[in-house]
């Protein structure tokens, strides 16, 4: 009877992994085709805003691969790719920030019809990615890491919308520069909360 209920869990155990990383490639791919969109059209536009949010994407296409790495691996091995992830978001996060500072000095009011597009589209993306992570966020520390990155990329995009709407109201690129640094300050407090999970089951 044991063994019987052994082998049926390891089934379960496998399926299950099986799921996740079926979740996973389909979140990879989304967000990186949806990085090669916001860098490009965020770089046309002039948009800090969209570019912070084109290397949120860039950030979560590596989170997601290297949660396929060790989706069928030990905790240790989770605990190290969630650190992995936590330092990567604040490189990210250093970037827009460095980005936000760039067009501070240099000021150009975005193109916030492509801006608003690009927006939209990247949002339902994102809710499509959080939508498929939610079922798994509470399988382990790994999907929970990733679920945490997908849930911040909804606030990344809903703030690149408000900024639209601000640039169109007041024609000055303040809106945009703002939002940069918000999702830099939304990396780096993302990224040091998964740094102290992970301590945390490793203690």
């Amino acid at each position: 009877m044991t063994d019987s209920c052994c082998a049926n869990k390891e089934q379960d155990l496998k399926a299950l992994a099986s799921k996740q990383a079926m979740v996973l490639w389909v979140v990879l791919v989304i967000n990186f085709v949806m990085f090669l969109a916001e860098f490009l059209f965020g770089w046309i536009s002039d948009s800090t805003a969209l570019i912070g949010d084109s290397i949120d994407m860039l950030g979560d296409a590596f989170t997601y691969g290297s949660s396929l790495y060790v989706v069928n691996r030990k905790l240790s091995a989770k605990i190290l790719a969630s650190r992995f992830k936590a330092y990567l978001m604040i490189v990210l996060g250093l970037i827009v920030f460095v980005r936000a500072i760039y067009r501070f000095l240099y000021q150009v009011i975005p193109e916030i019809e492509i801006m608003g597009i690009v927006g939209v589209v990247a949002l339902l993306a994102n809710l499509i990615c959080l939508a498929l992570l939610t079922r798994h966020k509470s399988d382990d520390i790994n999907f929970a890491s990733v679920w945490i990155c997908s849930r911040n990329d909804i606030i990344a995009n809903t703030s690149v919308l408000v900024a639209v709407f601000l640039v169109y109201q007041f024609e000055y690129s303040w809106p945009d520069i703002i939002v940069g640094l918000g999702i830099t300050i939304l990396f780096l407090r993302a990224a040091f909360g998964v740094l102290r999970d992970g301590n945390k089951l490793k203690a």
